[in-house]
């Protein structure tokens, strides 16, 4: 099965939130596919950030897609309201949810995409038993709670290995990938078996917000093409 193209996500949790609907704006502009909004309360991890009236203010300046990633230590008492505020998609951590299977439904029943999320040292096995009900498998390549964190280089056998499991349950899941993601490794990324790229200090921290997510795609695309070929030559043999 052909995958689509690969997706770029910026993350606002680097974006300035002085003109937070300007810094939308200008991503928007400079060709995003999704916009990746970090709910952080203080407790599953050591930060605090945005909450329903974000997500519903954003909702309000921007067509793009609200991709909501709780990470919360109680994320279902809070799905009815991040749902109610806009968001496209909402992405718990298996690591917080006891009820997972309880938790995608109650997501879905709101007609939101319903995503699961594992931190670095969460193994794949932990979210087997739910890979065909999701629509998005978000794999941390940082441990969570602040932007800016380089790239830890052991996911990358964590993402191919993701990428296997999908294919190989035929799920529809695709495959998020968030942290430290910047031009310089979104071919890497991408060849792991990435469809969506999560990325915040890289793109809002550059001059030119457009230019960079150009960038980060044609690096992507042209590592995604290098795998069809790759495929295709094998074929042949």
């Amino acid at each position: 099965m052909t995958r689509p193209s690969v997706r770029i996500a910026p993350s606002i949790l680097s974006a300035d939130f002085a003109r937070l609907s300007d810094e939308v704006s200008r991503v928007e502009k400079g060709g995003a596919d999704l916009l990746h909004i970090d709910v952080m309360d203080g407790h599953f991890v050591p930060n605090l950030t945005v909450g329903p009236p974000i997500v519903e203010a954003l909702r309000k300046v921007t067509k793009l897609p609200l991709d909501v990633h709780l990470m919360m230590t109680n994320p279902d008492a809070f799905i009815p309201e991040f749902a109610n505020a806009g968001a496209d998609y909402l992405t718990v951590h298996v690591e917080t949810c006891p009820h997972l299977h309880r938790t995608i439904q109650s997501i879905k029943e709101r007609d939101v995409k319903a995503g699961v999320t594992l931190n670095p040292a969460t193994p794949l096995s932990a979210i087997e038993g739910i890979i065909r009900d999701v629509d998005l498998l978000l794999v941390m390549s940082v441990n969570p709670g602040f932007g800016g964190q380089h790239f830890i280089a052991s996911t990358l056998d964590k993402i191919s290995r993701a990428r296997q499991m999908i294919d190989r349950t035929r799920s529809r899941a695709a495959l998020e990938v968030d942290g430290g993601v910047k031009v310089e490794n979104a071919a890497q990324i991408t060849r792991a078996g990435a469809d969506i790229l999560v990325s915040g200090s890289a793109i809002f921290s550059s001059a030119d917000y457009g230019a960079t997510i150009k960038a980060m795609r044609q690096a992507a695309q042209a590592a995604r093409k290098g795998i069809r070929s790759a495929g295709a030559a094998a074929g042949h043999r």
